[in-house]
């Protein structure tokens, strides 16, 4: 609940008692505590002190007053929180991407579990009794994005002075959750049949190779413009999230890669087709904004897989078969996958990108049979 205030009583110049208080007020967009007063009454025989009964009792009534009024403004419902504070905020100061996910979360699944909810009323057992009752559906991660949101409208109400405390804070997800589905990637022959299959339409060879053979991820492939390449690279410099240009994920993102083969053939045979710009969007709409890549994938490459019965994984699923074929085919080599990922920790390279293959047991073991027959050889005589 809001702040119980009793009121300060003093007597002005002019012989008249008010009493002080605070209200909170939304001040440049922001909820400020401002001071007020209130004229009680004039003094005369019955109002003769400012500690007497009758001026105390005009104090309590209106006190009761604003006491009640500042409860329902500090107060509100969750979900017009969300509208009118909250998402105005990430909006704004978020990335286009990041407020993609959450209208997504909360339309999923927030939106009806807070309708009817107060800021003040809600109650952390509440938080966790939805977590527990979505664990028999979803997994950790989406778990863990649920409970994060949440509490990030909670710590801005706490902000913004509505509350005291962030009662998801201590949410926890009491009960056993669904392991996480493994992520999929591509493996070089399965890339290499993608592209292959893809001969027609060399705007989606050159997507393709940008994600296996270069690495890059979906919203840096929509944001590459041609001024971005030189003969032999690639410079990262921008993203693009459902047409809107945006800055890359990370500071490390932003970085000159190399360029294969793979990828240099198909971007040459794109210039060409598109009249040899040396400007622009490398994959253009019709408007001559950046591509919505999901509408190649759509209209494109996903009937002409399906027709060749070449399995679609997605296409960040290339970004996570480059990393695991530079370290299959380097015999480890992981610092090599983290720089063409651009990760800032190599903790997640290895967690999110390099993906187990069925071959990686077989050559371990080899290599520890060859290590162990090396060993246990007879030893010449003499030694």
């Amino acid at each position: 609940m809001g702040r119980h205030q009793t009121g300060y009583i003093f007597e002005s110049k002019s012989g008249a008692y008010h009493v002080r208080y605070y209200v909170t007020e939304i001040v440049d967009g922001q909820p400020r505590r401002v001071q007020k007063s209130h004229l009680l009454c004039r003094k005369d025989n019955k109002h003769f002190s400012r500690t007497c009964k009758a001026v105390k009792l005009l104090r309590d009534d209106f006190m009761r007053t604003i006491n009640v009024t500042q409860v329902s403004e500090a107060d509100m419902l969750v979900t017009d929180f969300w509208e009118q504070r909250y998402l105005p905020f990430v909006t704004e100061n978020m990335k286009p991407s990041t407020v993609s996910g959450y209208k997504q979360i909360w339309n999923q699944h927030l939106k009806e579990h807070f309708a009817g909810m107060t800021l003040q009323g809600y109650r952390t057992h509440v938080g966790s009794a939805l977590l527990l009752s979505l664990t028999k559906t979803q997994g950790r991660t989406t778990l863990n994005h649920i409970r994060s949101l949440a509490s990030g409208v909670f710590t801005h109400a706490v902000n913004e002075g509505r509350l005291e405390n962030n009662p998801w804070h201590d949410v926890k997800i009491l009960g056993k959750v669904r392991p996480p589905k493994a992520t999929p990637h591509y493996t070089l022959e399965e890339a290499e049949n993608i592209i292959s299959a893809l001969v027609e339409h060399v705007e989606c060879q050159l997507m393709i190779a940008l994600s296996f053979f270069a690495g890059l991820r979906p919203s840096e492939i929509a944001g590459l413009r041609w001024e971005d390449f030189d003969s032999e690279s690639v410079h990262i410099r921008r993203g693009c999230v459902r047409s809107k240009v945006v800055t890359c994920k990370t500071p490390e993102s932003v970085a000159t890669l190399p360029l294969l083969p793979q990828v240099l053939v198909p971007l040459a045979l794109w210039r060409k087709k598109k009249g040899s710009p040396t400007e622009g969007w490398v994959f253009p709409n019709e408007r001559g904004n950046p591509q919505e890549l999901k509408d190649l994938v759509r209209r494109i490459i996903r009937p002409i897989l399906a027709k060749e019965k070449i399995v679609w994984k997605g296409l960040y699923a290339g970004r996570r078969g480059a990393a695991t074929a530079i370290i299959g085919l380097t015999g480890g080599n992981y610092a090599a996958a983290q720089e063409l990922l651009r990760h800032k920790h190599m903790s997640t390279t290895l967690q999110f990108y390099k993906k187990q293959t069925q071959n990686a047991l077989s050559d371990g073991l080899k290599a520890l049979q060859a290590a162990a027959t090396v060993s246990d050889s007879p030893r010449s005589e003499g030694q």
